[in-house]
């Protein structure tokens, strides 16, 4: 009989994803089969499933944690923000348009029936559903249709874990407060909190546990201490991206406003010998980058007007001249042509603009969107590689006769004369171990890790850690068989 808890948070990055993540490798260990499941998420950071859509990353890292292959099932809706007011919306797996936010606040409770719908697949293969919610239910203005949070626990019959965050301050009133709006429907299905991110002596906190405990009825779940090496897991989303100090070895990124599809600096952050510095607005690109990395964007021609508007432009030309490396990926790859083509307005207003001008490709935005995973080996080292489109647009031109990569038997991506400059559609490149440890030699760098060990290592480290500071058996105890309203 499957039985399902969620885990939602009193607000946006509380942790809820990691420690979905650590709970979903604890019970894996204990023998349940578990799967992962958020009805609603917002990020520019999806993976592509093996059954050929989108999900967020943070599912993606949960199914890994869960020994389970990805599935779009796993995140039914899925918002990538293109503007400050409007986002793509994918339904399991698939495009279904865009949509301003206003109008998706007016439709989003039609979305319901797909939420359940791959909700009920789910069970139908696992002893165990591990929920996470989005954002904080104490949003009282967006309960109304709410598909995120209780509206989902409600219909679903899930009961909940509610989760403050320490690290920020006032956690006795994130908690407290959350309960103090909430309407008496949506409190039943509250069965439990816990309190995340902790720093110091965890007993100092025992009083207001217990005081949580006290004013609101609800079962401590367990306070859990700040798990160090959580940076060592993929991040899910902008917020989440740091800077890594690392070796000598520079690798520089820019900081776009609707960057996208980011997982491929994970890698790179964890290599000791590599430092990777995240360039925000108002900042120079450094003088003394080994590499200059131009990521993913969901907005590639605003991202290339706000990329110039931050002068990073002529930065970037300096960095060529003083012998630099440059690699774009996806957005990052179309920014550094001649130009980019939107005869459709697939990517915002019709036309064209002048790219970097740094290979000599031109980018049409036009044809289907690709979502695949790719078995691809570089050229022409022969090194494997596995990876994953998730693109609009073709690009091609003089410089594709130097491609560097070859995906199912087709040449991918293009180079300049020199070799130092690349661009690839092709994301994730560097979690194969053996290319990135060739592509990093090429810097002067050595590469020292497995990258996919080190993440399963940490996968255990955090379960080890639950474990310890979580109640998992009480835990298990209040997860119930859903029952639709």
């Amino acid at each position: 009989m499957v039985r399902a808890i969620m885990i939602q948070g009193t607000g946006s990055n509380v942790g809820k994803s990691v420690l979905v993540a650590g709970l979903a490798r604890a019970y894996t260990r204990r023998g349940l089969r578990v799967a992962p499941f958020k009805p609603q998420n917002m990020s520019n950071n999806a993976a592509v499933t093996e059954n050929g859509g989108e999900i967020g990353r943070a599912q993606a890292l949960q199914a890994w944690a869960a020994n389970r292959p990805t599935h779009t099932d796993m995140n039914p809706i899925l918002l990538k923000p293109e503007t400050d007011t409007g986002a793509q919306i994918i339904v399991q797996g698939q495009r279904a348009g865009t949509m301003k936010a206003g109008d998706y606040r007016k439709d989003k409770s039609k979305l319901l029936g797909a939420a359940l719908e791959s909700f009920d697949r789910l069970c139908a293969d696992a002893d165990l559903v591990l929920v996470e919610g989005a954002g904080s239910p104490a949003e009282t203005n967006l309960r109304k249709g709410d598909i995120a949070n209780m509206g989902f626990a409600c219909a679903a019959g899930v009961p909940v874990v509610l989760v403050g965050d320490i690290h920020r301050g006032g956690v006795i009133a994130q908690i407290v407060g959350t309960q103090a709006v909430l309407e008496a429907s949506d409190l039943a299905m509250i069965k439990g909190f816990a309190v995340n991110r902790f720093k110091g002596d965890v007993s100092l906190f025992d009083e207001g546990r217990d005081d949580i405990a006290a004013r609101t009825g609800w079962t401590c779940m367990g306070v859990v201490p700040w798990f160090n090496d959580a940076w060592k897991l993929p991040a899910e989303d902008m917020m989440d991206i740091r800077s890594h100090a690392g070796g000598t070895c520079k690798v520089v990124v820019p900081q776009l406003e609707r960057m996208a599809n980011f997982d491929d600096l994970d890698p790179l952050s964890a290599e000791p010998g590599i430092t990777v510095e995240i360039v925000p607005a108002g900042r120079p690109l450094p003088g003394d980058a080994d590499l200059v990395l131009l990521p993913g964007s969901k907005s590639t021609i605003g991202d290339l007007t706000y990329f110039r508007a931050q002068g990073w432009d002529v930065d970037l030309y300096g960095h060529v001249r003083r012998g630099g490396h440059v690699l774009g990926l996806c957005g990052g790859y179309q920014m550094l042509g001649n130009t980019i083509s939107d005869p459709g307005g697939v990517d915002g207003r019709p036309g064209t603009v002048d790219g970097l001008g740094l290979l000599d490709v031109d980018t049409i935005m036009a044809g289907q969107k690709q979502v695949t995973l790719r078995q691809a080996h570089a050229v022409p080292g022969k090194e494997p590689v596995s990876g994953y489109e998730i693109h609009m647009g073709r690009t091609e031109g003089p410089d594709c006769a130097r491609a560097w990569l070859e995906v199912e038997g087709r040449p991918e991506g293009a180079a300049d004369n020199t070799g130092r400059i690349r661009g690839s559609y092709l994301h994730g490149i560097f979690s194969s171990d053996a290319f990135r440890a060739r592509y990093l030699s090429e810097l002067g760098a050595v590469s020292e890790i497995n990258y996919e060990d080190g993440v399963d290592e940490t996968l255990d480290a955090l379960a080890d850690h639950l474990e310890q500071h979580m109640d998992l058996d009480q835990l298990l105890e209040l997860a119930q068989q859903p029952c639709r309203a």
